[in-house]
């Protein structure tokens, strides 16, 4: 099924009016025949807008352009018509001949269509639609959804934790704030033997810092730390076995 992914799309925002005018956001929209001018468009059958155009036969389809910003894409598209008023303080339209909105602004063009079939595909519905009139707002390039994926649509944040790496064994602690009587699980040591790690273009991969190439020995009676062995692995301290770590 990954070969879906390589098929190209479009964006557009495809209105519709009963007692309101309504829209939402489409990439499924293609040419079937020139002669007659004929298109098809497929949306799911939950959108308000589907029962708009099902109770009509009409509807518009304005196509964006490289312009398009994710504000419009979030009004036509985070919020369902049945209880939103997708219009509200929204000035960047005109009614066409049909009496259906199309957008003026981010667009290169809209296209009016009336019905002629419906086909029921499962999850959505297909319409077959004669164009009634076609008009060009711009001669800018068409949007592609891949543009919109990797351009337009806000990335998900950076994950704002924190890392503390320990100065004396080189444990990371990564999480909100170091505890302050935070103990390292390795050497044992407190929390003001923990420095900040900045996230900066300079700073270490965490993988660095924690594997470091330095081979340490650790007391786990006493928590003395040696950077090599002797006595044959026993602690000079209480001669209890050292821990490689």
């Amino acid at each position: 099924m990954s070969a879906l992914y390589n098929i190209t799309y479009g964006l557009y925002i495809l209105t519709a009016k009963t007692h309101k005018h309504s829209g939402c956001v489409i990439n499924t929209l293609m040419q079937v025949t020139s002669s007659p001018a004929r298109i098809s468009i497929t949306i799911n059958k939950d959108n308000y807008t589907t029962k708009m155009i099902e109770q009509t036969g009409e509807f518009n389809v304005s196509i964006l352009d490289m312009s398009t910003t994710f504000d419009i894409i979030k009004r036509f598209g985070f919020s369902s018509g049945k209880d939103t008023d997708k219009f509200l303080d929204f000035e960047d339209y005109k009614l066409a001949t049909n009496n259906i909105p199309y957008i003026t602004k981010h667009t290169n063009a809209y296209i009016s269509a009336i019905v002629i079939s419906k086909t029921d595909v499962g999850t959505h519905i297909t319409f077959v639609a004669d164009i009634t009139d076609s008009v060009v707002l711009a001669k800018t390039e068409p949007v592609t959804y891949s543009y919109y994926i990797n351009n337009i649509k806000p990335k998900p944040e950076k994950s704002k934790k924190k890392r503390y790496v320990c100065r004396i064994c080189g444990y990371v602690y990564e999480g909100d704030e170091l505890p302050k009587d935070f103990i390292c699980p390795i050497c044992k040591h407190g929390a003001e033997d923990f420095e900040l790690i900045e996230e900066t273009k300079e700073t270490k991969p965490v993988e660095t810092i924690t594997n470091t190439s330095i081979d340490k020995y650790y007391c786990p009676v006493c928590g003395n730390i040696e950077n090599s062995i002797v006595n044959d692995n026993k602690c000079v301290i209480c001669g209890a076995n050292m821990i490689r770590f």
